[in-house]
């Protein structure tokens, strides 16, 4: 890459892009009024920082790759320098800064398509279009390997995107080798379709036609974009009841429901609630941000419910905000999911137009408003402080804490952050009441809870379940292990979670359960591998993945899971420093030094997977 850009132009097509988001240059328009600047950029440049990474997007669809002439413009439109611009471009996976074809096959080769032939795939593929990162003979489409794309449920996956003056994306799912071939010969002469497909409840949701269901009781029984729909099932009214209660009636009941994020972290969602409320008053803007970058290998809960039920997303942060005295809100979600992202734009628009965003919602005085970002494939944004320094127009890197995002979140005001499965269950605890909510499920882990199925499951999908539920029953519930039907191992929590053995299958699925075998439910992966599978391999792609996606900001992350994986390369190629014994104590302590030391829960994390396998298989004795 040619870092002196100072003599490169960019071509009318990228400044159209650029112009697109930030309006034309010679308008004066500098994309957004002085309020919504709220005091994270200066009057005196005008700098809208915040708006690199829709700017970065729309560079890369309209050309297919970001050259160093459209640096420059972008760091001229939002006077920047070039190489901050550049800093940040190069930090995310699905921005290209060389030249590439504009038709790229992104093919999952992660765990769970792993379980279900990506590898054989990505064989095929070489044969026909040569080595990931080649173009074929017209130079118009190439294809790369890709961590998880959030499609573990129709596995193996892949994202097709083309670049264009109309850019397209399309998810084959599950894919041949037959069906990409065609679909970039598609894409090559414009015949692609113009939106992702629909989702198909029945496949990634199998118990959508069941009954008493919670979170996933809309998903297959209404349009997704109606907002029509949605009200006819109950929506909204929820918004309605929380106007009349006030924020602090509406705190108290989060607070009695006892519910517990779920994204992974599991923190009270009422006492992160009750931190910015009792901070109202003191003049500083106050944000909700949804985190909807659900990058944990095998989840895929999140993406079924922004497809399916995108408004209940919208109404739970509407409350979130009334609850936190906040009026403007962000929903980051992650750039692999283009059919959620057209969903979720979709009932943004459709809720400003009939009164429910904007200003003076429902004829009250509160007014609030959400936009949305996508991520463009990194997973360490999937950490909230790593998350707004994306969303502001930095590079994803995790911060310090304290300060918590409570005290200095987005934009350094008080925010609070919840996943979207978190936000789905805020509707229900406002109209029935904390109390109800807090006797489902047990004592310390309230409600019910989405698990993702995956890998070797009969019946692969987003299942709904109340806490307490075991192991057993769910996998059971999913029509039982699939593949040879011989059972060898289960992750629980994704990449960053616990491999559980066959003896632990009448395991409680609560927070306190998991805990007493030494597990975690984090994301709510629950990823089941046959005895054709060679453990070995699955944790020497969860090493490979976690190398991959450091920032590379903290030595005990950026250097630990280089040598985690190098490690485990020689274990497995029978060739270790001194003995077996020797090799895996070293392990050990990469990994202690990691959690004791990395900024964040990626380094902290990263060796829990092949730690858990280690000490319960004799993996390489």
């Amino acid at each position: 890459m040619d870092l002196h850009l100072t003599d490169h132009q960019a071509t009318n097509a990228e400044k159209a892009a650029v112009d697109g988001v930030l309006g034309r240059a010679d308008s004066g328009w500098y994309g957004g009024s002085r309020s919504e600047l709220d005091g994270h950029a200066s009057f005196g440049n005008l700098s809208r920082r915040d708006q690199l990474l829709p700017v970065l997007h729309a560079v890369q669809a309209r050309a297919g790759w970001i050259s160093p002439g459209a640096l420059n413009y972008v760091a001229e439109r939002l006077n920047l320098p070039p190489a901050e611009i550049y800093g940040v471009a190069s930090f995310y996976a699905m921005f290209s800064l060389s030249p590439r074809a504009p038709i790229v096959a992104h093919v999952c080769d992660d765990i769970a398509c792993m379980a279900r032939g990506a590898e054989s795939l990505c064989t095929e593929l070489q044969k026909e279009l040569g080595p990931a990162g080649s173009s074929d003979a017209q130079n118009r489409a190439t294809w790369f390997r890709s961590p998880c794309l959030g499609l573990c449920e129709r596995a193996p996956a892949v994202l097709v995107t083309a670049a264009g003056e109309t850019p397209r994306e399309r998810v084959i799912a599950p894919a041949s080798s037959a069906s990409i071939l065609s679909t970039l010969q598609k894409a090559g002469l414009g015949q692609m379709p113009p939106e992702p497909d629909a989702l198909n409840a029945e496949v990634s949701a199998p118990q959508s036609r069941g009954s008493g269901l919670r979170l996933l009781s809309r998903i297959g029984k209404m349009n997704p974009s109606s907002l029509d729909d949605y009200r006819s099932l109950g929506g909204y009214e929820a918004l309605r009841r929380a106007l009349e209660m006030g924020a602090e009636k509406i705190v108290r009941e989060v607070i009695e429901s006892r519910l517990l994020g779920r994204g992974g972290a599991a923190f009270p969602t009422g006492k992160k609630w009750e931190a910015l409320l009792l901070q109202r008053g003191l003049g500083r803007s106050h944000y909700v941000v949804c985190n909807a970058d659900e990058s944990e290998p095998g989840t895929f809960k999140d993406r079924v419910l922004m497809e399916g039920d995108p408004f209940a997303i919208l109404e739970g942060m509407s409350i979130a905000a009334l609850a936190v005295g906040a009026e403007r809100g962000f929903i980051y979600i992650r750039g692999e999911y283009p059919l959620a992202a057209e969903r979720l734009t979709r009932a943004i628009v459709a809720a400003r137009a009939q009164g429910f965003l904007g200003p003076r919602i429902l004829a009250s005085s509160f007014s609030f408003d959400v936009e949305l970002r996508r991520g463009a494939g990194a997973y360490i944004c999937g950490e909230e402080t790593a998350l707004f320094n994306s969303i502001e127009g930095y590079r994803g890197e995790p911060r310090n804490k304290p300060p918590f995002p409570t005290q200095a979140g987005l934009f350094h005001q008080p925010t609070v952050v919840n996943n979207v499965e978190t936000l789905v269950n805020i509707p229900r605890i406002v109209l029935e009441g904390g109390a109800a909510f807090a006797r489902i499920g047990t004592e310390q882990s309230t409600g019910t809870r989405l698990f993702c199925l995956s890998g070797h499951i009969a019946r692969p999908g987003v299942y709904e379940v109340p806490f307490g539920t075991t192991l057993r029953e769910v996998i059971e519930l999913a029509g039982g292990i699939g593949g040879n039907g011989r059972l060898q191992a289960i992750l629980l929590g994704g990449a960053a979670g616990t491999f559980v053995s066959p003896n632990e299958l009448d395991t409680p699925l609560t927070f306190e359960g998991v805990r007493a075998i030494g597990a975690t439910l984090g994301s709510g992966v629950i990823l089941p591998f046959d005895e054709s599978i060679d453990l070995k391999r699955i944790l020497l792609r969860i090493a490979e993945f976690f190398r991959e996606e450091t920032c590379g900001q903290c030595v005990p992350c950026r250097v630990g899971v280089t040598r985690q994986k190098e490690a485990l390369e020689r274990l497995i190629e029978k060739r270790p420093h001194g003995s077996t014994s020797q090799e895996l104590h070293l392990l050990q302590e990469m990994a202690q030094a990691m959690r004791d030391a990395s900024i964040c829960g990626l380094g902290q994390t990263a060796s829990t997977a092949l730690l858990s396998a280690v000490s319960r298989w004799s993996l390489f004795s």
